[in-house]
């Protein structure tokens, strides 16, 4: 049987490669657009990363209910909670606040 790269999974072995050879990342328009429609900026780069809530508190350490409290606007988050999402999903924490 022949392992086929879905189109997910090769962008992000794509973004990752260009990671390894220090280029910087080109922003998808569906994510820009996403980000200038108002949708929460969490939970735009966490979905383009291909992450659940749950993967994301794994990967940064932030609780997972922290980050769906972020995503649904019901708190801001501490700049610790931020700096570590940014960290986990490679952004700028800049990136995560509106």
């Amino acid at each position: 049987m022949t392992y086929r790269m879905s189109a997910d999974h090769a962008a992000i072995a794509a973004f990752d490669a260009a990671l390894a050879r220090g280029e910087e990342e080109l922003v998808p328009a569906i994510v820009l657009d996403r980000l200038l429609a108002g949708d929460p900026p969490l939970r735009v780069w966490r979905e383009h990363r291909g992450l659940t809530q749950t993967a994301l508190a794994t990967a940064s350490g932030v609780h997972r209910v922290v980050i769906a409290d972020i995503e649904a606007g019901r708190k801001r988050g501490s700049l610790a909670a931020h700096v570590k999402l940014a960290r986990a999903l490679n952004v700028l924490v800049d990136d995560l606040v509106r």
